[in-house]
């Protein structure tokens, strides 16, 4: 192992985000949500509000049917890894945006199927069931449609907490990207058989653009862009060290790294060519400031596939989608920096140590960990200490009780006040905090309450 870490930055830089990008964001998708209900309006679903009740269910029903559209599309916007997006607001926020969304989805979807079949139902005078059984088998698209509903059936089961607990990270990624096909089954048969496609040629424009949005960031930055990549870069292992219990550093090599634009503090998702379960990605953050010719990982042994790292064999080829990620210091104008870290978190923040520009003595990393035999790159920690004059602090022990950042030797304390004696300039530093999610927001939570401005708060959660 390298015991200092490297200093100088020699990677492509990408650019601060204006902060206006998330606010246009924001109001776009709500301008689409619109935009939608005013298609609606204006082929006629007031008046059908306003007629019988048979016509008004049914209309209410295409009108749940077009918001859920329109969210599931959005939905598969969220997370097709869009540069602009992923920078204008980060993976913590997108992935919360991208549940709610997908729940809220499925739930208007449930509404849209039960109201359209009792609307049609009262129309003809035939039985529920009857009509449910008529719309699925002879309306054109609708067999696509039940079975793309199956399929975000067995995604919303999947992604609710308890089945999460239960499932590995690689199974549920795999489940996961079911989402794209059940989407594409799900869509079509509005093409074919709904009144807002058939009879406005504006409706039409609208959803085949949005429709082609959708699957054209999927391809670009899902598919192109991430193999386009790993085809330039040619990342390969270099070699394999081992950390400590459970813990593994990976070296890799490449070509023209120096274009590579990522930043320390960011992630990938990869892919190890070493055998059978190589299609499954996983998300590691990078644990030493990149530079030209060298990337390093370091992974925690955490029985979802993460343990085939320790046995990777120099020249194992890697595919990389990515970088990800925003716990990065593309906005640190100068002063004080405060890093909160946990566990495994501490990784990117180390990489953030070796790449930020503060003044000797200005920098501030809190450690949380279980125990001693935890706490992981020592040696390079040191070198930090008396180089560059970062203070170290380690919170060692058991989990408190309460729902805290801290320890339980430290239960005497408020968050807050643990916080400000660990850090005194709290108030008036940047703030980067990584680590499991509720230990993340907890500790955000005690940075806020101790002063810290919000804006100069960066998380990143260890979690899926």
């Amino acid at each position: 192992m390298t015991s200092t870490p490297v200093a100088s930055v020699a990677v492509a830089r990408s650019r601060a985000t204006p902060r206006w990008w998330a606010d246009a964001g924001r109001t776009a998708a709500f301008v689409s949500l619109l935009v939608v209900v005013a298609l609606w309006v204006a082929n006629r679903g007031l008046q059908g509000m306003a007629g019988g009740v048979a016509e008004a269910t049914s209309a209410l029903g295409r009108l749940t049917g077009l918001i859920a559209s329109d969210l599931l599309l959005l939905q598969v916007l969220l997370m097709a890894r869009v540069p602009l997006v992923e920078r204008a607001f980060g993976q913590d926020r997108l992935a919360r945006w991208h549940r709610w969304t997908g729940f809220s989805s499925f739930h208007l979807m449930v509404v849209h199927i039960v109201l359209i079949t009792v609307g049609y139902a009262a129309t003809t005078d035939a039985d529920v069931l009857g009509e449910l059984w008529d719309l699925t088998v002879n309306y054109p698209g609708m067999l696509l449609a039940a079975a793309g509903t199956g399929l975000l059936v067995m995604l919303v089961v999947t992604s609710m907490r308890a089945a999460r607990r239960r499932l590995r990270y690689e199974s549920w990624h795999l489940l996961h990207l079911y989402a794209y096909l059940g989407v594409g089954l799900a869509l079509p048969h509005q093409i074919w058989t709904g009144a807002d496609f058939i009879a406005s040629p504006w409706s039409r424009a609208y959803w085949w653009t949005l429709y082609a949005a959708a699957a054209g960031a999927v391809l670009v930055y899902r598919v192109g862009l991430p193999l386009w990549r790993s085809a330039r870069h040619r990342l390969t292992v270099e070699r394999v060290v081992a950390e400590g219990p459970g813990l593994t550093s990976v070296y890799l090599r490449g070509r023209d790294l120096h274009r590579l634009p990522v930043r320390a503090g960011q992630f990938f998702q990869w892919r190890f060519l070493d055998g059978p379960g190589w299609s499954r990605s996983h998300p590691y953050s990078l644990s030493a400031t990149p530079h030209t010719g060298m990337l390093r990982i370091t992974v925690k042994d955490l029985g979802d596939g993460s343990a085939r790292v320790a046995g990777l064999r120099p020249g194992t080829r890697a595919l990389i989608e990515g970088p990800y990620g925003r716990l990065t210091g593309e906005t640190y104008a100068g002063g004080h920096v405060v890093m909160l870290a946990c566990g495994i978190g501490v990784t990117p923040l180390l990489a953030l140590l070796g790449e930020l520009p503060y003044a000797p003595g200005a920098a501030t990393l809190v450690y949380r960990a279980r125990s001693e035999a935890e706490v992981t790159f020592r040696a390079e920690l040191d070198w930090l200490a008396r180089h560059r004059g970062v203070r170290i602090v380690y919170l060692l022990g058991s989990r408190a009780r309460r729902r805290s950042w801290l320890p339980a030797s430290a239960a005497g304390l408020t968050d807050a006040e643990a916080l400000r004696r660990c850090a005194p300039h709290i108030a008036t530093a940047d703030v980067y905090v990584c680590g499991p999610g509720a230990w993340t927001e907890a500790a955000e939570a005690a940075a806020r309450v101790a002063g810290a401005s919000p804006e100069r708060i960066h998380t990143e959660q260890f979690a899926w």
